[in-house]
């Protein structure tokens, strides 16, 4: 069983991923293998719309979205981490969520795989980023794996991050939480136990 975490801030070492650490910590101590994904600083363009991943299930903009898309196939769960810039995701995050996600709604790579939201902020913006990280996992058919409280730590810096002992215990208990789910899953299709049917999308508006 593998879990791919992915820092979603522009710094390598900064304060969310010292939280996603602390979740790949306890992770690791139940026997699950682990990858810490950074997206970088290099540009990610927002998507285009043009619905050509669709009819291939990989985005026309061919960069660090679709290398990642491989990666999902060999992953069983997800933590994605975001520090919060102006009460939201960080905008290079959002930009390769919104295109990883879409580009994956035919392949239904991430059907049926937990996932996790993690957020870091000095002071307030985190419940906003939170919910807006977990709807793409809500639209997913994906199990939403949760802590004793909201997943989020506090700090202007790694160090600072570290001294929130309450946030950290959040991130362990993430960590063993992501675990146990996954050895269920796991003990699960041992037991003969199917996946529910992904049923055919059906599409409506408000105005039919």
């Amino acid at each position: 069983m593998k879990v791919l975490l992915v820092n979603g801030s522009p710094n390598v070492n900064g304060c969310t991923y010292t939280a996603l650490s602390a979740v790949e910590e306890a992770l690791q101590a139940q026997g699950i293998e682990t990858e810490l994904f950074h997206i970088g600083k290099k540009p990610i363009s927002g998507c285009l719309a043009c619905h050509s991943c669709l009819k291939t299930g990989k985005c026309v903009i061919d960069d660090i979205v679709n290398d990642f898309s491989q990666k999902v196939l060999q992953a069983d769960g997800f933590i994605f981490g975001s520090p919060v810039h102006y009460a939201s995701a960080a905008g290079m995050l959002s930009s390769f969520m919104d295109r990883l996600f879409y580009s994956n709604i035919t392949t239904g790579a991430f059907a049926f795989k937990p996932a996790a939201a993690v957020v870091s902020a000095r002071r307030a913006g985190t419940t906003a980023t939170f919910d807006q990280i977990n709807k793409y996992f809500t639209i997913s058919n994906m199990p939403v794996v949760s802590s004793r409280y909201w997943n989020m730590v506090h700090g202007t810096n790694a160090e600072e991050v570290k001294q929130d002992v309450e946030g950290m215990q959040i991130m362990r208990i993430l960590g063993n939480n992501m675990a146990w789910l996954l050895k269920s899953i796991e003990a699960g299709k041992a037991a003969g136990v199917p996946q529910p049917e992904r049923e055919r999308i059906i599409y409506t508006n408000f105005i039919r």
